[in-house]
């Protein structure tokens, strides 16, 4: 059936045409100024001392594993309520992902269950800002200098979030962020990394590009110079017309969380007394980022409830399945149902509704009453 409401819709238009219009004026489309700008853009935004626009979060994610020096034999402890790429990346680097069973209320990580998976070989843990909402970075970066381990943070649904007055980047060694065609920001793919640390950042530009000593823009610009190959890097730079179709949402940020906060809220009133859900819990010290806006349905009744919704004409997805149950994951580490209860049950009943900052409220009345209806005669 053809959709009545999109799960997601961008807004993008003008400003970001005419900016990419620039780029294709000048002789650059590859890394360049427009690049260097959005990465300075977004580090101010964040208050963090660099940021390093790349080609997605896996890749950022991958780049900042790398170069913190963590491969084969060792262990990153992160949660099993979250996209694969977060895993990917760990199982790309050689390294083994530990899950950690996730908050009840939240689907973050626990930060007090962390301390248990801690062994010999772990080097890190990589907290997942699951829906928009930080994990308890304090209790983190505490366990983390207690056993000397690194803290990267997989901050793919949250750029405009704040937990106890900190911002992803501010307590770790690196966030990651994505850029993907549904986030907040967005230039269809895309990503970055921000850090406090000035060698972590130089190693890192030289990691995001073969590990050569000069850029395209470089070579353009002085004329030919011979390059080294300093370091074995990859193939992760953003290009300028990425960053000219982030660069006028930069500008935008606040407004737009503001219109999602507004229909959360409207969410949240009509499904308060609604049956056989019950809403992810936003903690007081938290400021969300309202990436998406999840329900959790009664166990059983989730498969049928999408179904129903999608015959409705409204778009729905799953975020998401725990991850420790699928296929590769499941094999490669030999994981089995029952590993990690709360997050297999939120798993299990998850569905994230319409949520863009053009939403109409027409279209949440719709929603909700849809959802109402299947959920009295399921």
């Amino acid at each position: 059936m053809k959709e009545v409401i999109p799960f997601y819709q961008h807004d993008l238009g003008k400003s970001e045409l005419d900016a990419i219009a620039k780029v294709l004026a000048g002789p650059i489309l590859t890394t360049g100024r427009q690049v260097s700008e959005f990465e300075k853009c977004f580090a101010a935004y964040l208050g963090c001392n660099h940021a390093l626009g790349v080609t997605s979060c896996t890749g950022a994610l991958h780049l900042v594993l790398l170069a913190l020096g963590i491969g084969p034999g060792d262990e990153v402890i992160t949660s099993p309520m979250t996209f694969i790429a977060t895993a990917g990346a760990v199982m790309e680097a050689g390294a083994k992902p530990v899950f950690v069973d996730v908050e009840e209320k939240t689907g973050n990580l626990d930060a007090l269950k962390i301390e248990a998976a801690i062994t010999q070989h772990t080097k890190a843990i990589l907290p997942v800002h699951l829906y928009g909402q930080m994990c308890d970075m304090l209790a983190i970066r505490e366990i983390a200098d207690q056993y000397g381990l690194f803290v990267i943070e997989d901050s793919a649904h949250c750029v405009e979030g704040k937990r106890d007055g900190i911002r992803p980047g501010q307590l770790s060694h690196a966030a990651c962020f994505s850029f993907y065609a549904t986030k907040n920001i967005t230039c269809g793919e895309g990503g970055a990394v921000v850090t406090n640390d000035d060698a972590l950042n130089e190693k890192l530009r030289l990691l995001r590009l073969h590990g050569m000593s000069k850029t395209a823009e470089e070579r353009h610009e002085q004329g030919y110079q011979h390059w080294d190959m300093t370091l074995m890097g990859w193939k992760y730079n953003m290009d300028n017309i990425q960053a000219a179709l982030l660069l006028p949402q930069m500008a935008h940020l606040e407004e737009k969380l503001e219109k999602r906060a507004k229909l959360a809220v409207q969410y949240e009133n009509k499904l308060s007394s609604l049956s056989g859900i019950r809403l992810p819990k936003t903690l007081s010290s938290v400021r969300h980022a309202r990436h998406l806006f999840v329900v959790w349905v009664e166990a059983g009744l989730r498969d049928a409830v999408i179904q129903g919704l999608q015959m409705a004409g409204i778009g729905v997805v799953v975020n998401y399945r725990a991850i420790h149950l699928l296929s590769y994951l499941k094999e490669s580490l030999s994981h089995k149902e029952g590993d990690f209860p709360i997050a297999e049950l939120i798993g299990e009943s998850t569905i994230s509704l319409p949520f863009y900052p053009t939403m109409p409220e027409a279209h949440i009345h719709l929603v909700v009453k849809t959802l109402r209806e299947l959920l009295r005669s399921t």
